[in-house]
């Protein structure tokens, strides 16, 4: 990946039946984005997720159809790409990822590494399914990418539009993730780490333990057998 000149981060917000989190997320996220630089996705929502994103005057994509999380990213990365942005920065709508910490990402973003938002995992924190899941993932990612991961589930991270335009994202569930970090280990890009609170309250998973686990294992045999 080459130098590229110094560009604005485009922050990527998916959102799925987020319209009591809203109004909260995005005062909260004005004091650290410019509003230009601020783009939701309300992907299929049943809620009035709409109305919020229209009552707040937000840049937004909207579809009629919930399409998966990784198809509302995809959303917003053709967005950055063909505006120019030389990052993207992805933070989920539900509150779980604190906006104070973006400032975080942007002091390590040179557009050419993934950066992480890395939570402090102890089953005392987390809810021990997903404490024992993420660990796992992250130790096969971590082999499978020859980089040290240790919070691969996280939807808190930093990504360069190079990276996304060097490497063919399928997946649209929350195995969109690990496919990421998968493919950006085979070129070759740099993935870093930067911490994160750990919030888990008042938050609703759309995560199905046992179909996103099956496409996750999907996403080994893949690797195995290229």
């Amino acid at each position: 990946m080459t130098d590229i000149p110094a560009v604005s981060v485009l922050v990527l917000v998916p959102a799925y039946n987020a319209a009591r989190h809203l109004p909260e997320l995005i005062e909260r996220l004005k004091k650290f984005v410019c509003p230009d630089n601020l783009l939701f996705i309300n992907d299929g929502s049943t809620d009035n997720t709409l109305e919020v994103l229209k009552e707040h005057q937000v840049n937004y994509l909207s579809y009629q159809q919930n399409r998966g999380k990784g198809a509302a990213l995809m959303s917003g990365f053709n967005y950055a790409i063909d505006k120019g942005y030389r990052s993207v920065l992805t933070i989920d709508a539900d509150l779980q990822h604190l906006p104070e910490e973006l400032p975080r990402f942007y002091a390590l973003d040179n557009g050419q590494r993934l950066i992480i938002g890395t939570r402090h995992m102890t089953p005392k924190v987390m809810p021990f399914a997903r404490w024992l899941t993420n660990n796992l993932t992250s130790l096969i990612v971590s082999v499978f990418s020859t980089q040290r991961v240790r919070d691969s589930q996280s939807g808190y991270r930093l990504i360069p539009t190079e990276l996304l335009k060097a490497i063919r994202l399928k997946t649209v569930g929350y195995d969109f993730e690990s496919e990421m970090l998968f493919k950006a280990g085979a070129i070759g890009c740099s993935i870093a780490e930067v911490p994160i609170s750990t919030v888990y309250e008042d938050s609703t998973s759309y995560i199905n333990p046992l179909a996103d686990t099956l496409r996750f294992v999907r996403q080994i045999w893949k690797r195995i057998w290229a």
